[in-house]
C-alpha cells in the first residue's frame, strides 16, 4: 500500500470536485536558496488559487507521499538537508526507505496520476542534453510524458538542452506538443525559438478538450503545453544563448554528468545574467500556474457537461 497523505485543502477539493493543479517540489529544494524558495513556492500556490484552482505541491517526506503541503510542511522541506531529487527511477525506493525527496517533472506526474490530478504546472521540462549522441543523457521526463496521462504546462524544455532533438524525441514518442497562442516553440527564458510548434492552441478550453479526447481514445501519455514567458520578463534568445554556451563549456571542462549537470548550468547562468535568469524563471512559473489553473477549471466544466451531451459535441 502506498503511504500517501493529502493536505487539508487538497482533500476538500477532491471531496467537492474542485480543480486541482499539481506542483513539483525540486524548485523548493534544488532550485533556489532559502527563503526565496519558500516565497516562490507560496507565490505559485497563491497564483493557482487566484485563478480558481487548488495547488497540490508534491513531495516525499519521511516515507510518505504528500499531495499538497501544509504551510509548516512547506517550511520544513525548504530548510531540510540532503533531500533526494526524485524521478521515476528512485521514487519507490525513497518511499520504501522512509526517506525525504523532492519530485522532478517525472515523479510529480506519477504522483499526480495516482491522486487523480490531471494538470501539472512547472517551469520547464527536461529533455535531450547537448551531446546526447555521445553521452545518451536524456531526461526521464520525455518517457513519462509518453506514458502518464497528465497535461504538463511548462515554458517549453529548459533552454540549456538541445531543443531540436528534444522535440524530435517527443514527436517519436507520440507526445502532443502544444504551443499556447503562437506558432513557434517557446525556449524557456525566451518567448520564441527557431522551431515551429507542431500544434497551436489559443484557449484553455481547447487544451482541456484535447486532454479529454485523448482519454476517450484511450491513448497513453499526457500532453505538453508550451506556454511562452510573458514578453516583459523574457531574456531574448540572442542574449541568453552565448551565456548558455559558456556555461556548457565550463561543465564539460569539469567533467560533470547526469543529475549534476542541470543544477550547475542553472547556477552559472544565474551568475552570468546577474540574477536575471532567476527573475525570468519565477515569472514563467507563475505564468504557467495561471494557465494550468484555467485548464484544470475547464476540465471540471467538461466533465460536468459530459453528463448532458457527448464529448464530440463540446
Amino acid at each position: 500500500m502506498i503511504p500517501i497523505a493529502y493536505s487539508t485543502e487538497v482533500a476538500e477539493a477532491r471531496e467537492n470536485g474542485r480543480p486541482v493543479v499539481a506542483l513539483e517540489s525540486t524548485i523548493i529544494t534544488h532550485g533556489m536558496p532559502h527563503p526565496q524558495n519558500v516565497e516562490t513556492a507560496q507565490a505559485v500556490e497563491k497564483t493557482v488559487r487566484d485563478n480558481g484552482a487548488v495547488p497540490a505541491t508534491i513531495a516525499v517526506m519521511d516515507g510518505t507521499l504528500h499531495i499538497g503541503l501544509e504551510p509548516a510542511e512547506l517550511d520544513r522541506l525548504a530548510t531540510a538537508k540532503h533531500v533526494a531529487k526524485l524521478s521515476r527511477a528512485d521514487l519507490a525506493t525513497c518511499l520504501a526507505k522512509g526517506g525525504t525527496g523532492a519530485t522532478t517533472v517525472a515523479a510529480t506526474m506519477i504522483a499526480a496520476r495516482l491522486a487523480g490530478i490531471a494538470v501539472f504546472a512547472t517551469g520547464g521540462i527536461g529533455g535531450v542534453h547537448r551531446g546526447a549522441e555521445e553521452t545518451f543523457d536524456i531526461s526521464a521526463d520525455l518517457q513519462e510524458l509518453a506514458q502518464t496521462s497528465v497535461t504538463v504546462v511548462a515554458a517549453g524544455a529548459k533552454a540549456i538542452l538541445d531543443l531540436s532533438k528534444t522535440l524530435e524525441v517527443l514527436e517519436t514518442l507520440g507526445v502532443p506538443v502544444i504551443a499556447f497562442g503562437q506558432d513557434s516553440l517557446p525556449a524557456f527564458w525566451s518567448r520564441r525559438s527557431s522551431l515551429a510548434a507542431p500544434i497551436r492552441m489559443d484557449s484553455a478550453h481547447d487544451i482541456a478538450k484535447a486532454h479529454m479526447m485523448r482519454k476517450a481514445l484511450d491513448l497513453p501519455g499526457g500532453q505538453l503545453v508550451a506556454n511562452p514567458i510573458p514578453a516583459e520578463d523574457e531574456i531574448p534568445h540572442s542574449q541568453i544563448m552565448p551565456l548558455i554556451d559558456k556555461a556548457l563549456a565550463e561543465a564539460r571542462r569539469l567533467g560533470l554528468s547526469g543529475k549534476s549537470v542541470t543544477p550547475f548550468l542553472l547556477q552559472r547562468i544565474f551568475e552570468l545574467t546577474n540574477g536575471a535568469s532567476l527573475t525570468a524563471n519565477t515569472a514563467l512559473v507563475l505564468n504557467n500556474a495561471r494557465l494550468a489553473a484555467e485548464i484544470a477549471g475547464e476540465l471540471i466544466t467538461l466533465t460536468e457537461d459530459l453528463s448532458v451531451k457527448p464529448l464530440a459535441a463540446l
